[in-house]
């Protein structure tokens, strides 16, 4: 398959067996994070579908199945920065190098299995009063918040999963992504939803300003997760 934007994001959020004929260069890898708030949709879509099969099931059973259909969609990724990014939060104890270094480590500690058991539980949690709208807005939050972060903070690993990016990103296609996904979250659930995603997108951004000056793979697949959870419980309240 001849790489495309769109490819190119299914194929670095998602698990979906995407053939692409050559590896994507930085331009083109930057082009497709424009289209990583529709891949949120799509996600969303996908689940709000399943939701709608397992409609007969009990709502503990039928929540545990569409988390682990949510988890594994993306492989993971997503938990993994998370995990990482709580890790390196807390045994970095304020140090920039020292917080760096810990990012680098794949192994997951204590601080990350806590995130990684929080996050989890409180999705589990909303899952049952989550409607399909909720269920749309979520992924398409947390993906608008990664392309926000990669828009608006340096990326400061030199040779990480998103270097070079920045640089070549479409500024202005960006915020016209950034507004137009705003518009949808609020739309499909509600303004305390987007006005939760803006809080905890807010507040990621202060933090990594203040300890790392900008952000990096690990501190993106936070914020996907961290903005899901906030939109998925803002919508069920």
């Amino acid at each position: 398959m001849r790489p495309r934007p769109w490819w190119v994001a299914v194929q670095f959020l998602t698990v979906l067996p995407v053939h692409l004929d050559a590896p994507p260069d930085a331009a083109l890898r930057a082009r497709a994070a424009l289209y990583y708030p529709l891949v949120g949709l799509a996600l969303g879509a996908a689940l709000a579908g399943l939701a709608w099969l397992l409609r007969g099931a009990p709502d503990g059973l039928a929540a545990a199945l569409l988390l682990a259909a949510w988890v594994v969609a993306s492989g993971g990724l997503h938990l993994d920065g998370l995990a990482d990014s709580a890790d390196a939060w807390v045994g970095g104890l304020g140090d920039r190098a020292r917080t760096l270094q810990i990012l680098k480590d794949p192994r997951c500690g204590p601080m990350g299995v806590l995130a990684l058991a929080l996050v989890l539980l409180v999705k589990f949690a909303a899952l049952p009063a989550a409607g399909w709208s909720a269920l749309l807005a979520a992924p398409l939050a947390g993906r608008a918040a990664a392309l926000a972060l990669l828009a608006d903070l340096p990326y400061v690993r030199a040779g990480g999963i998103a270097s070079g990016l920045r640089a070549r990103l479409p500024r202005r296609a960006a915020l016209a992504v950034l507004g137009i996904a705003a518009a949808a979250v609020a739309a499909l659930a509600g303004p305390g939803a987007l006005l939760a995603a803006l809080a905890v997108y807010a507040a990621l951004r202060q933090a990594l300003r203040r300890r790392l000056g900008g952000t990096t793979g690990d501190t993106l697949g936070a914020a996907v997760e961290l903005v899901e959870t906030a939109v998925l419980v803002a919508a069920t309240l």
